[in-house]
């Protein structure tokens, strides 16, 4: 059986210096949610590769800008399915199992992410 590995030790592999900011817990998603969150990744990604394009091109400042706030909510809206994901799986089966420091755990992360 393979070993279990935090997400940054498996993005660290090949350097020396990175801390682990999720406490070293990982996440088994079924197929389906991972190719969602996938592919609105790769869209973000496509979407970010349109505004060095523009850029590229010396578009128009107020153009570009009407493409930053298209990327912002596409991560925003990544961001709430995620959460939504988690809440309903990770925190659920936590204070299930009698871990209610998880609660802690997401207001700590709320309170990150709505800076």
């Amino acid at each position: 059986m393979e070993e279990e590995r935090c997400c940054c030790q498996m993005i660290s592999e090949g350097t020396e210096d990175l801390s682990c900011s999720c406490g070293g817990r990982i996440k088994h998603r079924s197929e389906k949610e991972y190719k969602d969150l996938m592919n609105r990744l790769k869209r973000i990604e496509g979407q970010v590769r349109g505004l060095q394009k523009m850029l590229e091109a010396n578009a128009y400042c107020p153009d570009i800008l009407v493409q930053v706030s298209a990327v912002n909510c596409a991560l925003n809206s990544f961001s709430k399915t995620l959460l939504a994901s988690h809440i309903r799986t990770c925190v659920v089966e936590d204070i299930r199992s009698g871990h209610e420091e998880t609660i802690d755990e997401l207001v700590a992360t709320l309170q990150k992410v709505m800076k």
